[in-house]
């Protein structure tokens, strides 16, 4: 920071160095954006021997199928629970004291002024 405050530095110069930390800041994004998206394509190819291990087999489920049977189960589970009322009842207790609600214990003294 010292380097900083011993530059003297314009308007001018310190607009170039905000304008060329923006641009910079969005190519290092687009360029993110690109690395992504191309590894993305490199994972998303299948290798021939992936298509061969998902033909279709008879008698066998897909991930589809046990997807919507587990879901079925799910929601038949939680059609056997009791339905709850979701109210929630607040009931205010008439005591005078209870070191719970004193607000005292929270209070400091203020100083004797002299």
């Amino acid at each position: 920071m010292r380097f900083l405050s011993v530059m003297d530095w314009d308007w001018s110069e310190m607009l170039w160095v905000a304008l060329i930390s923006i641009c910079l800041v969005f190519i290092m994004l687009l360029l993110l954006v690109w690395v992504m998206k191309l590894f993305g394509f490199v994972f998303a190819r299948r290798s021939p021997s992936d298509a061969a291990a998902s033909a279709v087999v008879q008698g066998q489920l897909h991930e589809e199928e046990i997807a919507a049977i587990a879901t079925a189960l799910q929601l038949y589970q939680s059609e056997l629970h009791d339905r709850e009322s979701e109210v929630l009842t607040i009931m205010s207790i008439k005591r005078a004291y209870s070191p719970w609600n004193s607000k005292i214990h929270g209070l400091t003294q203020l100083p004797d002024r002299k």
